[in-house]
């Protein structure tokens, strides 16, 4: 049975076409991916289903019947729920009152009580039914990402939803939460719930995929059943050439130190940290969620405060208590959060371009529009951004572009050290490639590059040395060619 069509649908922002006639249908029951490159129209199709977005030409049909979907109530009403990567939780709330939020249950008329009784015992089951045993009344900002992400489901099943899209669910949790939330995807979908999946982790696409849509430039490709489709041809379907190589690792002459880090003291931590990264190398960062990672970047960078410990890059020694301290140093720090912390999401590719170092783009003292828009439009040919139209905001681009647009930021700082924290999460294989080769032309071009990840084959195939981290301890330094998935595992568990 069809539970959803899509027809003809298309959508343009201004004189771009993002969707050109996209017809599919959702079969009710089973798990249906979307999959394709960053600007292929996922996320279109996404917010055209749940009204965030309305369509420009085309129809949607539910269970058979023509709908209008123009607001988010309307999804909602039909029975539709949507569960983002950025997940839509209130920390300071319950698990029950976050569940609830927006369609509380009464004691009788409108007029009445909150029933908070019910709601908390109707929780318990729902989250129950997802495995999960749990007090209601526990703030959903004590848990894990893995649990808050039941709880969105819990959520989600409370408005009686029959059709759940998934936007990239797993990407910010560890293997364990990973495993819990696609066994309970599957558990639903054997009660017969019905799944959208968004996912560019394509093992897991194989393991819990019925049938795959493929999206390329805003064109559906094909519709193909998961079980008939390798992961190869997935690539090639998606980007539309073989991937020959999805790590383009290059090897280079390890050079002189580029960063120095001595006696370094985290805040409020016990430890102190060595270490040296090169010219000619990428130095990998690896580790458990919580070995202290991105919290030893972000101290480097002076975007945490450290108690001790000093910095030299090129073997210069920087003071650096403030971001701007550790760029005027020479260091760029792609961050894991590129929507929080990486990007005006408001603002235009211009403006993001070039709003590190404003003063390469002054004119008599002032700044010259001329000057941002010749910037801007070099890095949107350089990096292949796409859609190439330098006045769109950030926030228009998809996941993958907008990780080029925070890339070309850094690049026009001429910074010397560049340290990407997570630098592929929630991107494509085809972008991934492009992320790669660009960090080949920094080490080619003298930069010290550092890669922070969670990914173990990303690390093993880019990095040419791995320190490996456990509880804000380095407890690893591995050359390339005696790394591998065990010694890393068993260092990052502190063995």
């Amino acid at each position: 049975m069809v539970l959803l069509e899509m027809k003809d649908v298309s959508k343009s922002f201004s004189s771009v076409k993002v969707l050109h006639n996209i017809s599919l249908e959702i079969q009710k029951g089973e798990v249906h991916v979307l999959l394709g490159e960053n600007g292929a129209g996922k996320s279109t199709i996404i917010k055209i289903l749940t009204g965030a977005y309305s369509k420009d030409t085309g129809e949607i049909k539910w269970e058979g019947q023509k709908v209008d979907i123009i607001q988010p109530k309307d999804a909602i009403d039909i029975g539709i729920a949507t569960i983002y990567q950025e997940l839509n939780l209130i920390p300071q709330l319950s698990i029950a009152d976050n569940i609830f939020l927006g369609h509380e249950q009464k004691r009788g008329n409108r007029f009445s009580l909150l029933d908070r009784a019910h709601m908390k015992e109707e929780a318990k089951k729902l989250m129950q039914r997802l495995g999960q045993k749990v007090n209601p009344d526990e703030l959903v900002g004590n848990l894990g990402v893995g649990q808050q992400q039941l709880v969105e489901i819990a959520k989600a099943l409370s408005l009686n939803a029959k059709l759940i899209i998934m936007d990239e669910p797993t990407a910010s949790l560890s293997g364990q939460e990973v495993e819990q939330l696609l066994s309970t995807v599957e558990k639903l979908r054997e009660q017969g719930m019905t799944f959208v999946y968004i996912s560019h982790r394509l093992e897991e696409i194989k393991r819990i995929g019925d049938r795959i849509t493929v999206l390329r430039d805003g064109t559906k490709i094909t519709t193909v059943p998961v079980k008939d489709t390798s992961v190869d041809q997935m690539i090639e379907l998606m980007v539309g050439r073989s991937l020959d190589q999805k790590y383009p690792k290059k090897v280079f002459k390890r050079g002189e130190e580029g960063l120095k880090v001595k006696n370094l003291k985290l805040k409020d931590s016990p430890n102190e940290i060595n270490f040296t990264a090169y010219q000619g190398e990428i130095l990998g960062i690896s580790g458990l969620v919580g070995a202290g990672r991105s919290e030893l970047m972000r101290g480097i960078f002076g975007a945490d405060s450290i108690d001790s410990g000093e910095v030299y890059i090129f073997g210069e020694r920087k003071v650096i208590r403030k971001p701007q301290d550790a760029i005027n140093a020479g260091i760029a720090f792609i961050t894991e959060d590129r929507k929080g912390e990486g990007l005006f999401l408001d603002q235009t590719l211009i403006f993001n371009k070039t709003i590190a170092k404003l003063k390469r783009v002054k004119g008599n003292g002032l700044i010259s529009y001329k000057k941002q828009k010749e910037v801007a439009n070099k890095y949107v040919d350089d990096l292949k951004i796409r859609p190439n139209n330098i006045h769109l905001l950030a926030r228009n681009l998809s996941g993958g572009n907008q990780q080029k647009v925070v890339i070309a930021k850094w690049l026009f700082t001429q910074a010397k050290v560049f340290i990407f924290d997570e630098p592929t999460r929630g991107i494509d294989v085809g972008a991934k490639v492009e992320v790669y080769n660009l960090i080949n032309e920094l080490v080619e071009a003298g930069a010290c590059v550092i890669i922070v990840s969670s990914e173990l084959p990303e690390i093993l195939g880019m990095c040419d040395r791995i320190l490996v981290m456990h509880e804000g301890k380095i407890t690893g330094d591995l050359k390339r060619k005696e790394a591998n998935q065990e010694v890393i595992m068993k260092a990052a568990t502190g063995g």
